[in-house]
């Protein structure tokens, strides 16, 4: 690990973090909800937000996954995912859902503004963002997809997600 040049738990707190908080909505799979702590820590996400049946730290499937990132990443747990949203938009955040609907741009038209912390928020593996989230987002980003399935799981979709934010704010 000292090869990888890999931070302390420690460092990693103190570093400046880029300026998204990934919020969880109704995420049931403690697995998925491992994974995104991993790729928050990975992208040095600021936070995230579980909201609603979204499982919290700790517990031992979300620690499979998640590989020590609880540790590292800060979280919050709101009992409802409008709550985490209306603090979020007091705050100067704009929030986007991750979803498939009507009026969506497209991922690949995205351009993330770096003079505005932004949130993702990502819905349940079965429902999806719920209505009442859509309904206070400031848009919708759908990932484009060509196959049979028209859907991601939710870890690969917040993958693709971060990923595309960190390149839009390094142009």
């Amino acid at each position: 690990m000292d090869q990888l040049n890999r931070v302390s738990i420690e460092a990693f707190k103190k570093q400046k973090k880029i300026p998204l908080i990934i919020v969880l909505d109704n995420v049931r799979s403690l697995n998925n909800i491992g994974s995104v702590f991993r790729t928050a820590d990975a992208f040095a996400v600021t936070a995230i937000y579980l909201c609603g049946i979204t499982g919290t730290p700790p517990h031992k499937e979300i620690h499979k996954t998640a590989l020590g990132a609880t540790e590292s990443v800060n979280w919050k747990y709101f009992e409802n995912t409008l709550e985490g949203i209306d603090i979020l938009k007091k705050d100067g955040f704009l929030v986007y859902a991750i979803e498939q609907a009507e009026g969506s741009i497209m991922l690949n038209e995205y351009k993330p503004d770096s003079n505005v912390p932004t949130a993702f928020v990502f819905g349940n593996e079965v429902d999806g963002v719920d209505d009442c989230v859509l309904d206070k987002v400031d848009g919708v980003i759908e990932i484009p997809q060509f196959g049979t399935k028209h859907s991601l799981n939710i870890s690969v979709s917040a993958g693709i997600i971060v990923w595309h934010y960190v390149l839009g704010l390094k142009e």
